[in-house]
């Protein structure tokens, strides 16, 4: 199922790494504007707005969009249809220019996450998943089906680079995690559907668009993925801020002490 949104979503998520890209590449103003405080906005996040929201309105005109960079039309609670976009996921690393950021388009049908595209425009690395369908990457010219890690013992946890908490350095320490590596933006999921890594847990808020496409992809990997209070993480929803953090692991046995 899902495979011409798919299909649009894996074009447009390239075609606005390419404007990403060229503007990481060659331009000496990334533009950079502020909003809600500290939150970063460059020419970049505009440019793959712009590419992402046309190509799917003109596919998918029926459909719903809820983008980062859009004015949230709340006509989309209405509808089972509804597409999530991240256009450039770690804007603050884009701006370090450490090449740890992403293009994150998911589709939400009656509120669970069903596709999930992301995009990595620095390595051209493209993750993909359809509910039922397995969870895949395609590099290099191949693609492969991605599961997660069977691994129990030093397990391998990953953490935002940009983002740490008191409660992230408690659990650290609660259960004795020595093995864990930072970075930004939906990579994270990514590694853990690759089998590189084994948990993820985060605490501080995200928001619909920082989830959804990685919740599908490690979903499809065998991952669970779960709300801190361990309920499902449902999207299309009044209110777009992830307040209860959330966690991913490869297996139930490695759930950590909080």
């Amino acid at each position: 199922m899902w495979e011409k949104e798919l299909d649009i979503a894996k074009e447009a998520a390239v075609k606005a790494g390419e404007a990403i890209m060229d503007i990481y590449q060659n331009a000496k103003d990334m533009q950079i504007e502020y909003k809600d405080g500290d939150m970063p906005l460059t020419a970049a996040d505009k440019a793959a707005n712009q590419i992402i929201v046309q190509m799917l309105t003109a596919a998918f005109p029926k459909y719903a969009v809820l983008s980062e960079e859009e004015k949230d039309d709340r006509a989309r609670l209405k509808n089972d249809y509804c597409f999530v976009v991240d256009p450039l996921d770690g804007t603050k690393e884009f701006i370090k220019r450490n090449g740890q950021f992403t293009v994150n388009i998911a589709l939400a049908y009656q509120g669970k996450s069903v596709m999930g595209v992301i995009y990595v425009p620095v390595t051209g690395a493209l993750y993909w998943a359809s509910e039922g369908s397995g969870a895949y990457l395609t590099a290099d010219g191949r693609t492969e089906k991605l599961h997660v890690s069977d691994r129990k013992e030093d397990i391998r946890a990953v953490m935002s680079s940009s983002h740490g908490c008191a409660e992230m350095d408690n659990l650290i320490q609660v259960n004795h995690l020595s093995n864990y590596v930072r970075m930004g933006s939906s990579l994270k999921g990514c590694v853990i559907a690759k089998g590189d890594a084994e948990i993820y847990y985060r605490f501080n808020p995200t928001m619909e668009w920082d989830t959804a496409a990685m919740q599908c992809i490690v979903e499809e990997a065998g991952a669970t993925f779960r709300q801190m209070d361990d309920t499902l993480m449902r999207y299309n929803r009044e209110n777009c801020r992830n307040e209860k953090g959330f966690y991913i692991i490869n297996c139930a046995e490695n759930k950590m002490k909080l």
